[in-house]
């Protein structure tokens, strides 16, 4: 989302550049436990506000036509002809529990400002509203760019229905040109793959259509622009489109590298490729998970500092005294003339809102289809079972309750900002504090998931109506509860962490020492001027 292209980072970032950023991670049935799809989603964006996008599906008019609002900028970019069906969507989850995410990936910047009408947020939404399968959806945002052209930077999309899990990398023909190059490849069953802000797609299938489709021209385009030369088979979609630059390696790759580092550690893919060491090879695809993945270690993967690994973003002075793993922008800074970058982790303070998507392929789609979304940081928010088939967004989570301009306690991003951005000022001490409330909540949601399964199953065969009631009203009061808990957390953090004190359990204040290595890191610094020294030998005030 919102990615500028990646030249190079550290001067675009030392020049002050925005940069936002996503990241998603894709699960087929196979590698989950449960045999359900799942895909995540980060929606990273320093002025994105949070909320849970709801849409009901509806019958139109042949003559009705949808506007074209961009995504990013509110700006309205023209008219298309409305489908004579549209679907219920909530979130990026349709009716039929289709998903559909996003990175930006940006591109050549040759391929910038195409002529167009649709941009990459409005082939999400739509595809949500039109499509009942991953492939159908492909064919719905393939299809958008060819006849109204394309109206974005370079992107690559996470689409699953119950049973496929897809990657579509698109970008644009360049200045005045209309359509799009794309290809979209389907993940092998029982593997997982993951994308952050870099085109991905390498080699594929070019005459097996179940496994990989793509633009007619795709590489014929490539081969007259001089980008490409070789054998058909030896074509690369990230390659040809999306030349790898520092910053595509160390700010985008490396999450990517993070994901597969956790969840298939065995296979020990080195870190050499996303630290641009000479001669590395570029990270797979896809990978199969060292074991079966369910709702939670999916949550789990989208929390990610780096802990442990040599980016790890608690371990340098910039974590300052208690450990805080997040770097404010920009990004990059150029001292003595030398570039140096942030690391930039999926867990990241710019969220605006993400998702752990499941699709149950044995259930009704009302019941099969959950969406556990939370707003702001991936490490700090709770994620709460929303149902596809749900009549209305939670109060807290819905348009219209908040928005970016004004602070709001009925809005679920402004409380949860409220409480992450004081943790992060005595970050070691009040995540631990903040973590037991969080695992109370989701570990709740996650036992009790069987049971609201049961019930609405048990409604959907009575009437679907009464499943969608159930459902509703669950999520509903799921959210208040929530909300009223995590108001209160902020106020408990304020009594417990008052002016840098800290109270025992007994509510006592009490002092502890900074971390050692914090102090050394003060006393290198400015130890001269602050050190205790024996006093002697001074001349007293002859008055």
């Amino acid at each position: 989302m919102r990615l500028r292209p990646l030249v190079l980072l550290a001067s675009l970032l030392a020049a002050g550049a925005a940069l936002d950023a996503c990241t998603n991670l894709l699960v087929t049935k196979g590698a989950s436990k449960d045999g359900s799809t799942m895909i995540t989603y980060s929606a990273d964006s320093h002025t994105l506000y949070g909320e849970l996008y709801f849409k009901r599906g509806s019958r139109h008019l042949a003559s009705e036509m949808r506007d074209i609002i961009e995504w990013d900028t509110g700006k309205f970019l023209g008219k298309i002809p409305e489908a004579p069906v549209t679907y219920t969507r909530v979130g990026n989850m349709n009716e039929f529990q289709v998903v559909v995410g996003e990175t930006t990936f940006g591109g050549r910047k040759d391929l910038a400002g195409p002529s167009g009408i649709v941009d990459y947020g409005s082939l999400m939404y739509i595809a949500l509203e039109r499509a009942k399968t991953a492939r159908e959806a492909i064919q719905v945002m393939t299809g958008l760019v060819e006849t109204h052209g394309y109206a974005s930077s370079g992107e690559s999309f996470s689409i699953a229905d119950p049973n496929e899990v897809w990657i579509l990398e698109m970008i644009g023909r360049g200045k005045g040109q209309k359509g799009a190059l794309w290809v979209a490849y389907k993940l092998p069953d029982g593997t997982i793959s993951a994308h952050a802000n870099q085109a991905r797609i390498r080699q594929f299938p070019q005459d097996d259509p179940k496994t990989a489709l793509f633009s007619k021209d795709l590489i014929s385009f490539a081969r007259d622009k001089g980008w490409f030369k070789g054998k058909d088979k030896s074509f690369s979609f990230a390659d040809t489109y999306a030349p790898l630059s520092f910053g595509a390696l160390r700010a985008c790759e490396a999450r990517v590298w993070s994901i597969f580092n956790r969840a298939a550690k065995s296979q020990n893919i080195p870190m050499d490729f996303v630290k641009a060491e000479k001669g590395a090879k570029p990270m797979p695809l896809f990978v199969k998970p060292d074991q079966k993945l369910d709702v939670r270690d999916t949550m789990e993967l989208m929390r990610d500092h780096y802990q442990g690994t040599e980016f790890d973003m608690t371990k340098d002075v910039g974590a300052g005294p208690y450990k805080l793993p997040y770097r404010w922008r920009p990004m990059g800074f150029k001292i003595d003339g030398q570039d140096y970058v942030h690391e930039r982790a999926i867990s990241t303070q710019q969220t605006g809102f993400s998702f752990v998507s499941q699709s149950r392929s044995w259930l009704p789609d009302p019941v099969g289809g959950v969406l556990w979304f939370g707003v702001d940081d991936t490490y700090t928010t709770v994620y709460v079972p929303i149902s596809c088939g749900i009549k209305e967004a939670p109060r807290a989570f819905a348009e219209g309750t908040g928005n970016f301009n004004e602070f709001n306690w009925d809005s679920a991003f402004w409380t949860f900002n409220f409480v992450t951005n004081y943790t992060y000022t005595r970050w070691s001490d009040m995540i631990v504090d903040l973590q037991k409330v969080q695992r109370e909540f989701e570990g709740g949601y996650l036992t009790d998931q069987a049971e609201v399964d049961r019930m609405a199953l048990d409604l959907h065969k009575q009437n679907p109506a009464l499943a969608k009631d159930y459902l509703t009203q669950y999520a509903a009061k799921s959210t208040e509860k929530l909300m009223a808990r995590w108001k209160k957390l902020g106020e408990f953090l304020i009594w417990k962490y008052l002016d840098g004190n800290v109270r025992n359990e007994k509510g006592e204040v009490t002092h502890p020492k900074a971390p050692e290595d914090w102090l050394r890191c003060i006393v290198k610094d400015h130890g001269d001027v602050i050190k205790v020294k024996k006093v002697e030998g001074l001349v007293p005030d002859e008055d």
